[in-house]
């Protein structure tokens, strides 16, 4: 009989090798393995238990069981080339096989090796902390075939240039603390009225392989790529990530920058979520907790379920941030009966201004700070920022430029003009649309932010709001990357450096016209010159 070669936890009961010799087999030609043993004690808040796969295995499963009440542990599984999957608090097996594999599981290739069951110390409240492992090899699968394969982009469901509606944060079943089913998650965003939702399901892409079959069913509402990084230190989401970041930092090398790094290097967009909320009873290292340059922020979930993080928002932006507001519901069953800390999809909605309905051009507006969350759904007010002047990505360029808003919706309630974190104005909006402007100057020397806010009332900044937008920076016009000129070729994030409106809209100016013109009708003298010494 074949034994494989287990290398134990650093304690161990003899059950593990007991079981491998005597055991039975629950499936004809399948090999048993148990592991029992004591979580180790260190500081590292992850740790691996190893099993060998021989040649010839289709499926292992994995059957998992934390045998201290009062404890928390999650589980996840690697293979000797890495990533199958983390189900995280899931309490069924895990089973991964070539061509199917249950929920936050990845299937794929199934190669001979070392493979290690991952476990996280959630919580650990009572000494010694028990747990039980038992390993199925297969050499028959049990799981009905299922989707595979990488993500794959949809294009453009829509080509107008336009504000659209979607929510930043939901959980499907792929996540293990969530219930819904994509579709059941699409069907009530399609309710509600959004046109985008991104599944940030818990450290795992397993969903992925899914969105092709499941978005021909949804011309209208895109399905973005993206992941929540779920550590005991923090979340985060990674708004249009396709590739798996390691979440155990602390452990094996893995650290909070280099994840950061490795989501930014795909050309995901890495903001913290619900990060002031400090309650483990509701959520295990909800509170954002890593010590980073908040300049690496490309945003904050200003708004998530019942938790604000505005003042996180504030402070990341006093310390450098140019982070854009970002809100999302953390829904986990589709709009019915959500968690304490969650609310239904599209409470918050996040307002995206983007060329058309595509992945690359909500990212692009998010990424240009062309976004508004309104909190409480789609039906509050709406609220637009203009700031004149040389736009460039999130930042203006102009010696005195114009600050406006514009409200639609919110007739009755108090428009809050805040500058660097501080309430400047507090302005009834007295008709609808409202529009508010006032004259501003560029600091000497560094940049001055702004930004608006809606509120039921005549209220703090600290207070619930109805709409929050994003901040415009103000800089001095000398301070542009070219100098000032129109279409200096600087970097941009791919927003049009010759518009002169600092609004979260693309806009051609009386000015932008004048030089296109005067282009244009150069050229055309140079070609008939060119054309009259050629004939002479």
């Amino acid at each position: 009989m074949w034994v494989p070669i287990l290398r134990m936890p650093r304690r161990f009961h003899w059950t593990v090798i007991l079981s491998v010799l005597f055991g039975s087999s629950a499936q004809g030609q399948d090999l048993d393995v148990v592991f029992t043993g004591e979580v180790p004690t260190g500081p590292e808040t992850h740790f691996f238990v190893s099993f060998e796969v021989p040649e010839g295995i289709v499926e292992v499963e994995i059957r998992h069981d934390n045998l201290t009440p009062g404890n928390v542990l999650d589980w996840g599984l690697d293979d000797p080339n890495g990533f199958r999957g983390w189900g995280g608090g899931n309490s069924e097996p895990a089973i991964v096989g070539v061509e199917a594999a249950t929920r936050s599981y990845v299937p794929g290739p199934m190669p001979a090796g070392t493979w290690e069951v991952v476990v996280g110390k959630a919580r650990i409240d009572e000494l010694p902390a028990l747990y039980r492992i038992e390993i199925f090899l297969r050499t028959q699968a049990t799981l009905l075939p299922q989707p595979n394969g990488p993500y794959q982009d949809p294009g453009i469901l829509d080509e107008e240039a336009r504000w659209y509606a979607g929510d930043l944060h939901v959980h499907s079943r792929q996540s293990g603390d969530a219930n819904a089913s994509m579709a059941e998650s699409l069907d009530y965003a399609r309710s509600v009225g959004l046109d985008f939702v991104l599944f940030s399901e818990h450290n795992t892409n397993s969903g992925f392989r899914y969105y092709s079959s499941i978005q021909p069913s949804y011309p209208d509402i895109l399905i973005l790529p993206g992941v929540e990084w779920t550590t005991y230190s923090g979340h985060a989401n990674a708004l249009g990530a396709t590739q798996w970041v390691d979440h155990k930092t602390g452990v094996r090398g893995i650290t909070v920058q280099g994840a950061i790094d490795a989501y930014q290097e795909q050309g995901a967009l890495f903001y913290p979520t619900h990060p002031d909320e400090d309650s483990s009873v509701f959520c295990l290292g909800c509170k954002w907790a890593y010590e980073v340059d908040p300049a690496v922020l490309d945003g904050v979930e200003v708004w998530s379920g019942i938790w604000n993080g505005i003042k996180f928002w504030e402070e990341a932006c006093e310390l450098g941030s140019h982070a854009v507001a970002v809100g999302g519901s953390d829904d986990h069953s589709a709009g019915q009966g959500n968690m304490v800390t969650g609310s239904p999809i599209g409470s918050p909605t996040i307002m995206v201004y983007a060329e058309n309905l595509s992945v690359d051009a909500i990212l692009e507006g998010v990424r240009s700070g062309r976004t508004v969350v309104k909190v409480n759904g789609v039906d509050d007010p709406m609220l637009e920022t203009e700031l004149s002047g040389q736009r460039i990505g999130d930042t203006v360029f102009a010696g005195t430029a114009t600050l406006s808003a514009t409200v639609t919706g919110g007739e009755g309630r108090t428009l809050l003009v805040i500058k660097n974190g501080s309430v400047l104005q507090n302005v009834e909006i007295s008709s609808d649309p409202f529009t508010h402007e006032q004259e501003v100057v560029a600091p000497a020397q560094g940049e001055d932010r702004y930004r608006h806010q809606v509120a039921p009332g005549n209220q703090a900044i600290e207070a619930r709001p109805l709409t929050i937008g994003s901040y415009v920076w103000l800089r001095a016009a000398e301070d542009s990357p070219d100098g000032g000129t129109p279409d200096g070729g600087s970097p941009d994030g791919g927003t049009d450096p010759s518009s002169s409106s600092g609004c979260n809209c693309r806009v051609v100016t009386p000015s932008d016209y004048d030089t296109a013109m005067l282009l244009f009708l150069a050229a055309a003298l140079g070609y008939l010159w060119r054309s009259r010494r050629r004939s002479t």
